[in-house]
């Protein structure tokens, strides 16, 4: 009976320790940012961009949809609580088109995007892209 419940814990045990490192291993978005933020954002906003302009049935969307997503979260993870960056009308900016695409992905993640969620985006794309010309 001893022997039993030893291999049943060191069983859990292992399952465990496999889980834990299978859902910590990396996917092939994850880390993708260099720390730079100017060339971060401007590789978010290009990533983010083309998936908003494949056509609704084209193949490659969902994966394009799914890399938007994880570049949201890695921006967000890795800027929201930078100071250096808070400040910056770039980031107000691209902090609110983020929120907007990330909320539209969450509450409605099979419809496509609405032509006026693009528009705006579009807009303030463009917005933070001229903002950081101006190094702001």
């Amino acid at each position: 009976m001893l022997m039993k419940r030893y291999w049943s814990r060191l069983l859990a045990l292992a399952l465990v320790v496999v889980i834990g490192l299978t859902g910590c291993s990396s996917n092939a978005f994850s880390d993708s940012l260099s720390g730079d933020y100017r060339q971060d954002t401007l590789a978010v906003v290009n990533t983010l961009r083309n998936a908003l302009d494949l056509p609704d049935d084209a193949p490659e969307k969902a994966e394009a949809q799914t890399e938007a997503r994880q570049k949201i979260n890695e921006f967000a993870a890795r800027y929201q609580r930078d100071g250096s960056v808070a400040g910056l009308s770039s980031f107000t900016t691209m902090r609110t088109a983020l929120n907007s695409l990330a909320g539209h992905y969450s509450s409605y993640p099979n419809r496509p995007v609405p032509k006026k969620l693009k528009q705006r985006l579009e807009q303030e794309f463009k917005q933070v892209e001229m903002a950081l010309n101006r190094g702001s």
